[in-house]
């Protein structure tokens, strides 16, 4: 019988007069399993655990995004990460399930980035300052807007207009899904300032605000020529900068085309 892989074999003498001698010349010799070649096995078995749990934590954490294009991203990275896990280990049935998750990723990928600045895929809807469902709207969300405004607090329901100036309100809509909101007050001079400016955690790596500002014609139709940011809302600089306001002097300002 052979003697096994990995094993040492002294030499011993034979009737015939001959001797065994050892499987090399060295004292020892090594299996796939230890020794020189065992080291690059366990290297590549660790690297493969680390993709592994990596993949895994990544999947985890992607259904635990509100928002829908972080969540997208980190769950096609994860399911990349198990389809090379997989089919290294040669575990086809769960590389071919990760590789649709993956294409199904990369096609809401696709189609939410596409998305992302077509005033087509997205509708404002004007609404009055104490509207019922902009007050479910803002009452459903208001510990979130408080995160950005917390001073904020929405028009009174029973009064369309405050004494401090005339208000709009616009509602900012995903097909039937309501993204976003924005309320401001006129001021006069055709300068309004925004109170309100919000979208919802699963469209905050969006700009729905754009559709309002910009693209609606909404303010120019109410002779809106100036938009001035609210104290709070200034703070958000990035956010407005992305939906074309610039700072003057600490203040945020956006200029309306006329209609």
């Amino acid at each position: 019988m052979p003697p096994s892989p990995g094993r040492f074999v002294a030499p011993s003498n034979r009737s015939d007069g001959r001797s065994t001698t050892p499987l090399s010349d060295h004292s020892t010799c090594y299996s796939g399993t230890g020794g020189e070649y065992g080291h690059d096995g366990r290297v590549t078995r660790t690297v493969l655990e680390i993709i592994g749990w990596v993949g895994s934590i990544l999947v985890i954490v992607s259904l635990t995004q509100a928002r829908v294009l972080r969540f997208r991203w980190l769950n096609l990275a994860g399911a990349l990460l198990a389809v090379l896990y997989n089919v290294a280990l040669a575990i086809w049935p769960f590389a071919a399930m990760n590789a649709v998750i993956a294409v199904i990723d990369i096609y809401w990928l696709r189609k939410l980035l596409g998305e992302r600045h077509d005033p087509s895929a997205y509708s404002v809807v004007e609404v009055g300052p104490g509207d019922a469902y902009l007050g479910h709207v803002i009452g459903v969300h208001l510990e979130d807007i408080h995160t950005f405004q917390p001073s904020y607090a929405a028009p009174p329901a029973s009064s369309p207009a405050e004494s401090d100036g005339r208000r709009w309100a616009f509602l900012v809509q995903r097909a039937e899904e309501t993204v976003g909101a924005v309320v401001v007050r006129d001021v006069g001079l055709g300068t309004a300032v925004v109170e309100l400016d919000y979208v919802t955690p699963r469209f905050r790596d969006f700009t729905p605000g754009e559709f309002v500002y910009g693209r609606s014609g909404v303010f120019a139709d109410h002779g809106v020529r100036r938009l001035v940011a609210d104290k709070e809302l200034a703070t958000q600089t990035a956010y407005l900068r992305s939906v074309g306001f610039r700072d003057e002097a600490g203040a945020w300002i956006r200029d309306i085309a006329a209609a």
